[in-house]
């Protein structure tokens, strides 16, 4: 058996519980170039955010993957003080998202180079501390993946033949997800280490399946009241071609918006446990099934192998 790699320490991935698998806590969307800690005070986003995990902790969540990249304000440290208080077991990532998140260095450096990077923040931890990252998230823009971004992936597979680590990739686009498979393949990847995020976005249903018949995660990341009904239809579609065992749940939700009074508009993090489950219940899907889809299928999905 594997492990999940929380900001606190290892767990087993019977202790992961019922997880939301795409959330953040804090954003900055200020440019790499820009983006800096001195740009917001951490105590006040520990205290805006504090009550939405809390809430979400009473209704039985206990898994939560932050998926904030770095360059964008993730914060090892804020998460690890938000996760010993709310009692989530929280992860954090390692990796590079895309421009203009990129450093100067994400062009310089070698496939190699950024995979040592990555795994040294996996397996040792992130900027001098004994915090490690538990996933990598990256990006891939919409269509033919450019350079910049073949490179990031290479580097993702390699972390991740190294180290164990998923890749929750956000993509959102068919013919994006079909080359970044493809890359994957060439270096030798696992695609069951692969979460193709913001499924959701793709209209085209045959890159779903596609996506699934090649051993990936299917991510639908969007959810909201807004779209229940569309991604109730979705869900039902994975399972109806067979494939409840690579499929994932969650909102993008949050979050603390750096730059913006107060944080600006933050969505919890609730709806999916307060209203949507009930909601797939009334539709006919199972409980046991439900379990499975946001409990048995994140502890598997994140777990270092």
């Amino acid at each position: 058996m594997g492990k999940i790699r929380t900001v606190l320490g290892d767990i087993s991935p019977d202790e992961f519980g019922l997880a939301l698998v795409h959330e953040h806590i804090i954003c900055d969307f200020v440019g790499a170039d820009k983006v800096s800690r001195e740009r917001y005070n951490p105590n006040e986003v520990f205290d805006i955010m504090l009550p939405y995990l809390s809430e979400i902790r009473q209704l039985g969540v206990t898994g939560f993957a932050d998926c904030t990249p770095a360059y964008m304000a993730r914060d090892d440290q804020l998460l690890a003080r938000l996760s010993e208080v709310s009692g989530i077991k929280i992860l954090t990532n390692t990796g590079l998202y895309k421009e203009p998140f990129l450093p100067k260095y994400a062009f310089e450096c070698s496939v190699d180079q950024l995979a040592n990077m990555w795994t040294s923040e996996i397996d040792s931890g992130i900027e001098g501390t004994s915090i490690r990252a538990g996933f990598i998230k990256i990006a891939v823009n919409p269509g033919s993946i450019i350079p910049i971004q073949q490179k990031i992936v290479r580097a993702a597979a390699r972390c991740s033949l190294s180290t164990g680590a998923t890749i929750a990739c956000h993509t959102a686009n068919g013919v994006a997800a079909t080359q970044l498979l493809k890359i994957l393949s060439e270096e030798g990847a696992d695609s069951s280490k692969l979460i193709v995020v913001h499924c959701d976005a793709e209209e085209d249903l045959k890159y779903h399946l596609e996506i699934a018949h090649q051993g990936a995660w299917v991510e639908y990341d969007a959810l909201a009241e807004q779209n229940a009904e569309r991604t109730l239809s979705l869900v039902r579609f994975i399972l109806e071609n067979g494939f409840e065992n690579q499929l994932l749940l969650s909102q993008d939700s949050g979050w603390y918006h750096v730059g913006e009074k107060g944080g600006g508009n933050i969505r919890p993090y609730s709806y999916l446990v307060r209203n949507f489950i009930p909601l797939m219940l009334e539709s006919g899907f199972s409980r046991k099934l439900v379990d499975k889809i946001l409990i048995e299928n994140p502890a598997h999905a994140l777990q270092l192998q």
